[in-house]
């Protein structure tokens, strides 16, 4: 039977989370994450992926994945440091330096599995880490898995983070301090202030961290937002995802190549994983092919999203301050966001409520990704849906 206690936490603890609306519920897809998905049978249109591209089910991504399987297996067989490296992970490592411009990058099984690895190689016990208190759920676990004191600074605020940083060199009370930030925040859509942080970095001496997911493959031209700014040459550490824009799965460090080094002998989930699958390999390397190779994609992108930011502001909706093509619409209430999800869902839209500990409690919302995959008449009708369900929520 197992244990009783067991059972009976984990029933009062669920219950407690559907009371409070904290609970949601998994959908499983019929088929691939595009921008029309079917559940349970039913067409929606999609607006919860990070397909940001609409490359996860692009032909030639498939295909290349394909025939990397057919070439070098299923999987890599090994850890890297054994004998789990191929010529195709070398060769995606390649293109990722030079997509990222910079000297070298490293693979990992996931952009989670990056932050784990990479923060707990270079920060200890003796050193402070200066994050956003916005930043993703994986920078959180790496800064505390290192062991290094956390430092949180209020959300993009550089009066705040100068503060702290110099009080922290002034206390000799730590070795390294090193600032983290996301890129691009995913749950707002807003772009962190690089060219300052930069600025105090240098002046303090900070190391600098920044996990680009959501801004790989946005802004930069694709390069991501380290890029958009001119900054490739200053910021120590570029963290990636191949799952998002890239559209297959895995993470990667971009940096100098002493860096890339260290990490090859230090961080841990490199050490101590299996390397990524030659499918995904192959099919992350197409991808960046295609971006390489034109900026249609990204222009569509970032045309959808205008185009759903206007529309649903002139609607009545508040945004938020995003400066991407993510669009939250934040309701507040997490039980009011979950059934303006429910909502919709009845009116053919699938957009998912996002609520705490994903995002701060009383701030829940509905998160908006158009993607360059869908067309201004899918998101026509999405809008409709959402004029619908906002006037008889009494919303707008």
């Amino acid at each position: 039977m197992g244990s009783k206690a067991l059972e009976k936490y984990l029933a009062d603890n669920l219950e407690d989370l559907k009371s409070r609306g904290l609970y949601s519920v998994i959908d499983t897809l019929e088929g691939a994450n595009g921008p029309i998905i079917a559940i349970n049978g039913r067409e929606l249109i999609n607006l919860s992926s990070n397909n940001y591209l609409g490359l996860a089910a692009d032909p030639r991504v498939i295909n290349a994945s394909v025939e990397a399987t057919r070439l070098f297996g299923a999987g890599a067989g090994a850890v890297r440091t054994i004998n789990g490296t191929l010529e195709i992970h070398d060769e995606l490592e390649t293109k990722l330096a030079d997509f990222k411009h910079t000297e070298a990058a490293l693979t990992f099984q996931s952009g989670f599995n990056c932050n784990m690895g990479a923060i707990a190689a270079v920060m200890d016990r003796n050193d402070a880490i200066l994050s956003d208190e916005l930043n993703h759920a994986s920078i959180i676990d790496g800064c505390r898995l290192s062991g290094a004191a956390i430092i949180r600074y209020r959300h993009s605020d550089m009066e705040d983070l100068r503060a702290k940083a110099e009080e922290a060199r002034s206390s000799g009370k730590y070795g390294k301090l090193m600032v983290i930030t996301d890129g691009v925040f995913s749950m707002d859509g807003d772009i962190a202030r690089l060219p300052e942080i930069v600025a105090i970095a240098e002046e303090l001496d900070l190391i600098t961290y920044v996990d680009d997911a959501h801004g790989s493959g946005v802004l930069g031209g694709g390069a991501g937002t380290v890029a958009h700014f001119g900054l490739s040459d200053k910021i120590d550490f570029q963290i990636g995802t191949l799952s998002k824009a890239i559209g297959v799965i895995g993470g990667y460090v971009a940096g100098r190549k002493e860096l890339i080094d260290w990490l090859k002998v230090r961080a841990r989930p490199f050490l101590f994983s299996t390397a990524m699958t030659p499918g995904a390999a192959g099919g992350c390397l197409e991808a960046l092919r295609i971006l390489s190779g034109s900026r249609d994609l990204n222009d569509t992108l970032w045309q959808n999203g205008r185009y759903l930011k206007r529309e649903l502001k002139e609607l009545g909706f508040d945004i938020g301050s995003s400066e991407t093509p993510i669009t939250p619409c934040i309701i507040g209430d997490e039980g009011k966001a979950q059934r303006f999800a429910r909502e919709l869902y009845l009116e053919g839209v699938y957009a998912k409520a996002i609520v705490f500990p994903t995002v701060p409690s009383g701030k829940a919302r509905i998160r908006n990704m158009p993607t360059a995959a869908h067309s201004i008449d899918m998101l026509d009708r999405a809008l409709t849906a959402y004029e619908k369900v906002g006037k008889r929520m009494g919303i707008i």
